[in-house]
């Protein structure tokens, strides 16, 4: 199948480049270098943990968490059981952590989870709130980057009441180019993808496909100002 823009929805990493062995888009790739040069002035050790996914990448993940593979957590990071669990219900678990498939801004290349990782190694990293609130040992990149990460053009688009997703400290986005991606996603052309795919739960999602692009793509904490 033919899709118009196919890097908006993972299908293409024409548009990326390498970076310290991850793919990012031309653009956020400097900028990042920029931002990690004058964090590591500042003493913070800014490393990236997960940039590019492709669609193939997302809907493992999707489907390891419909079918119970990969455990599903609630809005407090616990553990949920989801053996009762109707598939609407499932759906907004998987969703408030994960992204369907095709609509992942890690798609797009703008967008990076990060760590410091001279406070805490990658294989221990689990991207829970509580590593980067206070005690945590990656809140002093999380003030560091709420101070400084919007020079160089990033920011958090997953906030408290302001995003369908939860809030997630370690996740920057470009703003300079993800706002144009953002602008151009398609949902139509998202559910043609997904009818061709191997996505969990299809039928449901596709009862509410438009609600679901509204709530978790679409809604993202404002650009700042």
């Amino acid at each position: 199948m033919r899709v118009a823009s196919p890097h908006l929805y993972g299908l293409s990493s024409a548009h990326l480049v390498e970076y310290c062995g991850f793919l990012l888009e031309t653009e956020t790739a400097v900028a990042f270098e920029k931002m990690r040069i004058a964090a590591a002035k500042d003493g913070i050790t800014l490393e990236i943990c997960s940039a590019f996914r492709d669609f193939e990448r997302q809907q493992h993940i999707w489907n390891a968490k419909a079918s119970g593979k990969r455990v599903l957590l609630d809005s407090d990071s616990k553990p949920v059981d989801i053996n009762e669990k109707t598939p609407e219900q499932i759906i907004a678990l998987i969703l408030l952590w994960s992204a369907l498939p095709g609509t992942s801004r890690h798609h797009w290349g703008t967008d990076i989870d990060v760590f410091d990782s001279n406070a805490i190694s990658k294989d221990k990293l689990q991207l829970v709130p509580q590593e980067y609130a206070s005690n945590g040992p990656c809140h002093q990149l999380y003030i560091w980057l709420v101070q400084n990460a919007q020079q160089f053009g990033f920011y958090f688009p997953f906030q408290q009441g302001l995003s369908g997703v939860s809030p997630e400290p370690w996740h920057l986005s470009y703003l300079p180019v993800s706002t144009g991606f953002l602008n151009s996603f398609d949902t139509q052309t998202l559910r043609k993808i997904l009818q061709d795919s191997s996505v969990l739960y299809k039928e449901s999602l596709f009862n509410n496909l438009e609600g679901l692009a509204q709530e978790y793509v679409f809604r993202v904490a404002p650009a700042p100002l």
